[in-house]
C-alpha cells in the first residue's frame, strides 16, 4: 500500500504522542521534501521536528511533476501541493490530509483521502487504541485542532463512545 502524508496530520499525531498509529495502520509513509522541510523547520518546536528524521518508516521522496506542484500552489501551500502531486505521481492508495481545500482538490483529482479523525477511527476499529474521545479532546485542547461540534459528535457516535 502506498500512503503519502501532508504535514499537519504528522504534527497533530506527534503532538498527542500517537504518531505511531500511522506506522501501525499503514507501515511506510511517504512524504514529499516540502513536508519534511515544514516538519523539521528550525522554528518548529514540536517533538515531530526531532522524531520524524529518525523514523525509518517515514520516507522522503522528491516530486518529479513540478509543473503540477506550481499549478497547485496557486491555491494551496507548498507542502499540500507536493503531497497531492506525489500521491498522484505514485498512484498512492491513500493521501493523509486535513485541510479542507486540499482535501477537496485531492478528491477532485481522484485521490482517496483520510485525515486525523479517520486515522483515530481506523485505529479504534483495529483495536490499536482503546478510545477516540480522550485523543480527540487532547487534539483540541493541546494543539488547537478545530472541529465542528456536529462532526465531533458524529465521530464519537461512529466509534460508539459517549460524549
Amino acid at each position: 500500500m502506498i500512503v503519502v502524508s501532508n504535514t499537519s496530520p504528522i504534527l497533530y499525531l506527534s503532538s498527542i504522542n500517537h504518531l505511531n498509529l500511522l506506522h501501525q495502520l499503514y507501515g511506510e509513509i511517504l512524504i514529499p521534501l516540502a513536508v519534511f522541510n515544514e516538519i523539521t523547520d528550525i522554528g518548529n518546536t514540536d517533538e515531530s521536528a526531532k522524531i520524524v528524521p529518525t523514523l525509518s518508516w517515514i520516507k522522503t521522496q522528491i516530486v518529479n511533476n513540478q509543473p503540477l506542484v506550481n499549478q497547485l500552489k496557486i491555491e494551496l501551500d507548498k507542502g499540500e501541493s507536493e503531497a497531492i502531486a506525489l500521491a498522484l505521481e505514485l498512484k498512492a492508495n491513500r493521501l493523509i490530509i486535513d485541510e479542507r481545500l486540499g482535501r477537496k482538490i485531492a478528491t477532485q483529482s481522484g485521490l482517496s483521502i483520510i485525515g486525523v479523525l479517520g486515522i483515530l477511527i481506523a485505529a479504534k476499529q483495529r483495536k490499536l487504541i482503546e478510545s477516540v474521545k480522550p485523543l480527540l479532546d487532547s487534539l483540541i485542547q493541546e494543539t488547537g485542532f478545530w472541529i465542528e461540534e456536529k462532526l465531533y459528535k458524529e465521530v464519537l457516535h461512529n466509534v460508539v463512545e459517549a460524549l
